[in-house]
């Protein structure tokens, strides 16, 4: 059995997408829709930079989904055809549905525009922060949490591998975690170079927007069914679908047990399309499974061949 999934933010670079827009009109077609879907030249500032800009969380999260999306649409390939499941990380999970037909490509666009703004908005710029730690289970890393928060919020945003786990919180207890967690039990903690404390209760404000613009937006049941990340479990309902991504904006990224889960509902390989990032992470969660990065035409056309 096969997954495709869908990397989050973090994933993007300056240059993105451009062999792809050079050998594929799909590629092309896919950055133009996405460009007139937010009134912007996205697709520009995907290619040229600058870097600090197309960083910004309204600017990354459309660009990772359309560079998955472009990717997708060049293979030419049906997700549910081909694959039994789809999953993505935090923003992923829209590129995924945008990929199992939930939503049209523009809705999607427009919907991780509202969101980006949503997210930043919700926390006064250094107010909030997030830290990784490394070599940590998820409860060492929930033990970390609950000693350094002191009253301020301090939680488990991204359960990622069994040996790394991303906090979120309140500025003064994220660098608490960063001062104290080699002491108790980390190998290492990283403060992470981001504008705003992503999924933690602090984005309350970012999941009552969302939950507007989810109620907005068109959505049909997705062709593959999806593990999300608040429950890791699958799920076709698109009223469930629709409460998973409000509750996401606050909630845990259960990626861990999302990838385990599809591992043992029979997933045996791992299709990342669109970066490079997950594939690490699912070799660190299931060692026996098979792993496949797509990003270039050359990841494409060997792909293509074991189909």
């Amino acid at each position: 059995m096969r997954a495709f999934i869908f990397p989050g933010q973090g994933s993007q670079k300056v240059g993105m997408g451009v062999e792809l827009v050079g050998a594929s009109s799909a590629a092309r077609d896919t950055f133009g829709e996405v460009d007139e879907a937010l009134g912007q030249h996205l697709f520009k500032l995907m290619a040229e930079g600058p870097a600090d800009e197309l960083t910004m969380t309204a600017n990354a999260q459309p660009a990772i989904m359309a560079h998955s999306i472009a990717v997708l649409r060049t293979m030419g390939i049906d997700l549910a055809d081909k694959g039994d499941f789809v999953a993505g990380h935090s923003l992923g999970e829209y590129s995924a549905l945008c990929g199992a037909d939930t939503f049209d490509l523009a809705d999607t666009a427009r919907l991780l525009r509202i969101r980006g703004n949503a997210m930043q908005e919700a926390v006064p710029v250094g107010m909030g922060a997030m830290a990784a730690l490394l070599g940590v289970d998820i409860a060492k890393a929930e033990e970390i949490a609950a000693a350094c928060s002191e009253g301020e919020v301090c939680e488990v945003a991204n359960d990622n591998d069994p040996g790394q786990v991303v906090l979120s919180g309140h500025a003064g207890a994220i660098d608490r975690v960063v001062e104290r967690a080699r002491e108790m039990g980390a190998k290492r903690a990283i403060k992470l170079p981001v504008s705003a404390p992503f999924h933690c209760s602090l984005m309350k404000p970012a999941a009552d927007r969302m939950a507007v613009a989810l109620s907005e937006a068109g959505m049909r049941p997705p062709s593959a069914a999806l593990y999300a990340n608040v429950t890791a479990e699958p799920v076709r309902e698109v009223d469930v679908i629709r409460d998973n991504l409000v509750r996401q904006v606050t909630g845990r990224v259960r990626w861990r047990e999302s990838v385990a889960a599809m591992a043992d509902a029979g997933v045996t390989q791992f299709v990342e399309l669109g970066g490079k990032v997950l594939g690490p992470m699912v070799k660190k969660i299931v060692p026996d499974a098979e792993t496949v990065s797509i990003v270039s035409m050359d990841d494409i056309e060997a792909f293509a061949k074991e189909l």
